[in-house]
């Protein structure tokens, strides 16, 4: 069993999208390991403020198909993928892989940059996987969000769990 870490996140509808969306995660991989739910201005564009967090679970799927059952169910939820030039957008909600086990997966973006860039994915991080590394780095989260320099610019404010 590989054990994979998946960022979620929404800002429309929130609550209702979050609670649904991990459920929708249970009844295909088990038990979740859930962090807390962080909240924080939308980046990028004018919009309502995100809840993010992290979950983790083990599987035996391959990382290919994990995405294709987190897009599955993203757009269950009525998400929309957008196209590039406009990823900054309001979504309903987004789930997306940052790990997979320790392997570095670079056609599938793994481990995903958005953990050494956003405050909304690395705290939830450190907060469910304090002592695992980063398979690029060698740090653990814990202490790449103890020197994370953005702290001050990417505002978060705890919400508590879904």
């Amino acid at each position: 069993m590989i054990k994979v870490y998946v960022g979620v996140g929404s800002n429309i509808d929130s609550r209702y999208h979050i609670r649904t969306g991990l459920e929708d995660l249970q009844r295909h991989y088990g038990k979740l390991i859930v962090s807390s739910v962080y909240e924080s201005l939308a980046l990028g564009f004018e919009g309502d403020n995100f809840h993010n967090l992290v979950v983790s679970f083990e599987t035996q799927d391959s990382p290919h198909t994990v995405i294709e059952t987190l897009k599955n169910i993203e757009q269950a939820h009525g998400r929309n993928q957008p196209c590039e030039a406009t990823s900054f957008q309001s979504r309903t909600l987004d789930l997306d892989l940052l790990l997979y086990g320790d392997q570095v997966l670079q056609d599938l973006s793994v481990p995903r940059e958005d953990i050494l860039k956003y405050a909304f994915v690395l705290l939830p991080l450190a907060e469910i996987a304090p002592a695992e590394k980063h398979p690029v780095t060698g740090q653990s989260y814990a202490e790449l969000w103890d020197a994370f320099e953005q702290k001050d610019r990417q505002q978060l404010w705890k919400v508590g769990k879904i």
